[in-house]
């Protein structure tokens, strides 16, 4: 937790105004030089204080340490730069390639195990967590991860000589707003959430 420590350091000289931009969220000042960040995660608001960057969610609770990092390294990267329209694999961020088989066995993988070839179950899961369809595979679904970075989760059905498969993908412009390390966790986080939805 150094690093985020560090970072959480160097944004205390940011303009919060800018930050809230940057994160397609919002500032309220409450009293000069001290406010409050909020932005949608996962379609929930956080809270973010400033310029302590401490991460709450609605109810005022501190969130876990993981998340906490999480939206540090996407305030200390995000350029603001607007999502892309455009979906990418976990091979094509930065560094990705190294990686993608490992994604793709806790994240793709995953998901064929839950779901398997049942279509309409994935489908009914995705639409009850708030996932819009997009037209790609036999089934696709958006999920706004955080207001700049909208993650998409594909499947394909299988044949006769090929399993049915799933894939979750980024956004283009993913890396203007999170590490790549910092993505793996975000496809983590929304492989376990339709897993768990999962009747």
């Amino acid at each position: 937790m150094e690093r985020v420590d560090e970072l959480r350091l160097a944004l205390q000289t940011a303009d919060p105004i800018d930050l809230a931009r940057h994160i397609g969220g919002r500032y309220v000042e409450i009293q000069p030089g001290v406010g409050e960040l909020s932005l949608q995660f996962w379609g929930q608001e956080v809270l973010v204080s400033f310029p302590g960057l401490i991460a709450y969610n609605k109810s005022k609770q501190e969130l876990n340490a993981a998340l906490q990092a999480l939206m540090v390294y996407h305030f200390h990267i995000t350029d603001g730069v607007p999502s892309g329209g455009e979906f990418i694999s976990f091979s094509e961020l930065p560094d990705g390639k190294f990686y993608a088989q490992a994604f793709q066995g806790y994240t793709g993988e995953e998901l064929r195990r839950a779901f398997g070839d049942n279509l309409s179950r994935f489908e009914d899961v995705s639409q009850n967590l708030g996932g819009q369809p997009y037209p790609l595979g036999d089934a696709a679904y958006t999920f706004q991860f955080l207001p700049r970075l909208p993650l998409l989760v594909v499947f394909w059905r299988g044949d006769e000589d090929f399993p049915s498969s799933y894939q979750v993908l980024f956004d283009s412009t993913a890396s203007h707003h999170l590490p790549t390390d910092a993505c793996a966790i975000a496809g983590s986080m929304l492989t376990r959430r339709l897993i768990a939805s999962n009747p």
